[in-house]
């Protein structure tokens, strides 16, 4: 049964908006979690453009499954990470300029560098996962700097339209993700999933965890937190056999 991760950084994107404290990213990890979500993910970015320091601190404190948090891999970043202790941390690309992160992190061309962020945190009996590309070389550059943990950046996927290149980028992460359960890597997928798309992946055994953000706080302005983490749950878990009803429909 796969695993479904709740990312709540877009709670906090509209909280930042006013510059108040509501809504809060803590309560909606809370009702993801009440909803059945095995996990909350969170992105700590240089820029605070959402999540802040203090909610960090306050859901290590409230999240009862496992608490991700995502991070660049820069000195002020991993002290913070080594204090506060997540489950785990992954890895990710951060530029000031983007809206959101674009690609997986480049852990064939900063080997070294990634290799020695992955043993600080590991050192703090912290899990690490790279967010990656599904391509051969970065994963097994992800197994070389010893991570426990790769997340497929299924983004590509998700924005193509259907057609040949579509099938082409499946087929990459299918095979991406063959290669990294056989290398041992436990394998996760994120980054642009929502109702209409995730059905493909859902086929592939190696993928047991997937992370949701976007898609889920979106729908849950019409649908509520709770059920809108169900819906996705749902899916996930094998426990639905259609889509919602009230999903929008749109042939893959």
């Amino acid at each position: 049964m796969a695993l479904l991760s709740v990312n709540v950084d877009h709670v906090a994107t509209l909280r930042q908006a006013r510059g108040i404290d509501e809504p809060d990213p803590v309560w909606a990890a809370v009702l993801a979690e009440k909803a059945g979500a095995d996990g909350i993910i969170v992105h700590l970015r240089e820029d605070r453009r959402h999540i802040q320091d203090r909610d960090l601190q306050v859901l290590r404190q409230v999240v009862k499954g496992r608490l991700n948090m995502e991070l660049a891999a820069t000195e002020e970043m991993v002290g913070i990470a080594a204090q506060v202790r997540p489950d785990r941390c992954t890895l990710v690309p951060e530029k000031r300029q983007e809206l959101t992160t674009e690609g997986g992190l480049d852990v064939a061309g900063s080997l070294e560098r990634i290799k020695d962020t992955v043993e600080r945190l590991r050192e703090a009996d912290i899990e690490v996962s790279l967010f990656i590309d599904p391509a051969s070389e970065q994963i097994k550059a992800a197994h070389n700097c010893k991570a426990q943990v790769v997340e497929l950046h299924t983004g590509a996927y998700c924005d193509a339209r259907e057609g040949k290149e579509r099938r082409r980028l499946l087929s990459a992460l299918e095979d991406s993700a063959r290669l990294a359960r056989r290398l041992g890597l436990t394998v996760a997928a994120g980054h642009g999933l929502n109702l209409r798309n995730i059905g493909p992946l859902l086929g592939f055994p190696e993928i047991v965890e997937y992370s949701i953000g976007h898609s889920i706080v979106s729908r849950a302005l019409f649908v509520g937190f709770e059920q809108a983490v169900a819906e996705m749950l749902a899916l996930v878990r094998g426990a639905a056999t259609q889509r919602p009803s009230e999903a929008p429909q749109r042939r893959l």
